[in-house]
């Protein structure tokens, strides 16, 4: 595009390639900035804001535009559907721009996108919604499963779901986490450099630092405009990975010289986690199925200048002879539903649906019954997702343990957004016999 492309025009492509298009939307937020480096600071804040925001939102916003749309939102051109969804959205949550700016913005919009003949709807529909904003009915709160469903903008069943497993506190405690504002949560490599360096380091590139309660060796980040530009982040001083996700290489408690296989390792953090623990010791071995997921562990392999991990492409479904019982630590961290990083990929919770959770349970099993021969006797092995399903979670776990006696289940955590601290996500450690 040239570069008199608008914030907006470049909003309403993302959105476009999100739900029309199935794109995943941090993979087309992240093209989209390196595409644009051009746009300053302020204007890739706005485009991050409004299209990560509008996801968050979509159902309450959807609810809304059909309170006062003859038209309802799922038989509108997507073109439309998407001008009105965002253009809500800031209505509605960014005070700083003004009703009637964002009415015309969104009808130029719809006019440089070949309709015309549908400016005067893009505009009736804004301008009735800025004139009744008091007037906005959210479902009654005795039908609990609408109610949270709109005021969360989770999906009903998914609601109904975590209603019978978790409760309705769980429920509203995690779907206010999901549309908070979250920091880049890091993890400090200090092998490479000391914490008091690294924080000297981020304030000379202006980036708000906050420390994370009770991990010392990681911090929030925010402020900045783009992370790859950060000399610190290239210099592999920090890697990205939540607070929740970094408890796995803790629990693991690897051992000098122990050997480490990480089955589904990408992006790389909790198999770069274990090396650095290992201290030059020891080897890590990073596996996942596709040549661009092995790609991007090497990068974050190489950003921290670790010697002891190497990186192969390789399908955890098709067992290889070579690593039976040759592992320590046998870390399986495995696809599933992603529930638990919604505050991060808010686009995910329209797309997976109550069969998926079946059939990811039953792919995690059949994982785990090939991956489970690796582990030598009297070694370990790590099982977690990064979502809030019992299924394939505790469920998973107890299955596990009782057809497979020479593992004994040692301990296993749900973490829950808003309670714990960074994302939803589930561990269970696993010991097997030793028969010597």
């Amino acid at each position: 595009m040239a570069a008199s492309v608008s914030g907006r025009d470049l909003v309403l492509e993302a959105l476009l390639m999100i739900t029309r298009d199935g794109e995943y939307s941090h993979i087309v937020l992240k093209n989209i900035l390196d595409t644009h480096q051009y746009l300053d600071k302020k204007e890739r804040a706005f485009i991050t804001r409004v299209v990560n925001g509008t996801l968050e939102r979509m159902i309450e916003l959807d609810y809304i535009i059909n309170q006062f749309s003859k038209v309802k939102v799922q038989k509108m051109k997507p073109v439309i559907r998407c001008i009105l969804r965002s253009a809500v959205y800031q209505m509605r949550y960014m005070d700083s721009v003004p009703d009637s700016a964002i009415c015309n913005e969104a009808v130029k919009l719809a006019v440089k996108r070949g309709f015309s003949g549908l400016k005067g709807f893009v505009n009736g529909v804004l301008r009735t919604i800025s004139r009744k904003k008091q007037e906005i009915v959210m479902p009654d709160r005795e039908d609990k499963e609408s109610y949270l469903s709109v005021i969360y903008s989770l999906p009903k069943w998914l609601v109904g779901h975590w209603l019978k497993e978790y409760g309705e506190e769980a429920v509203e405690q995690m779907g206010t986490a999901f549309l908070q504002a979250a920091p880049t949560t890091v993890r400090l490599n200090l092998n490479r450099m000391e914490k008091e360096d690294i924080l000297k380091l981020l304030k000379e590139e202006e980036v708000t630092v906050s420390e994370v309660p009770g991990m010392p060796e990681a911090l929030y980040l925010s402020g900045y405009d783009y992370l790859a530009g950060l000399p610190s982040f290239r210099e592999g001083f920090y890697q990205v990975q939540d607070q929740s996700s970094m408890q796995v290489a803790k629990l693991a408690d690897p051992q000098p010289g122990d050997y480490v296989i990480d089955v589904c390792a990408a992006p790389g953090g909790k198999a770069i986690h274990m090396a650095e623990l290992l201290k030059g010791s020891g080897h890590v071995e990073a596996r996942d199925l596709t040549e661009y997921k092995t790609q991007k562990i090497w990068e974050n392999v190489e950003r921290s200048g670790l010697s002891n991990i190497s990186v192969v492409c390789q399908d955890a479904l098709l067992k290889t002879e070579a690593s039976i019982e040759k592992a320590d630590i046998l870390i399986a961290d495995l696809p599933c539903s992603g529930l638990g990083v919604l505050g991060r990929k808010p686009d995910l919770k329209y797309r997976v649906t109550k069969e998926d959770l079946t059939e990811l349970q039953n792919l995690q099993r059949s994982i785990l019954q090939v991956v489970k021969d690796y582990v030598k006797p009297g070694g370990r092995l790590l099982y977690s997702t990064c979502t809030i399903n019992r299924g394939e979670n505790e469920e998973n776990a107890g299955w596990f343990a009782e057809n497979f006696k020479e593992y004994h289940l040692v301990s296993q955590r749900q973490m829950m957004p808003g309670r714990d601290g960074g994302d939803g996500f589930y561990i269970a450690v696993f010991q097997k016999e030793n028969h010597e």
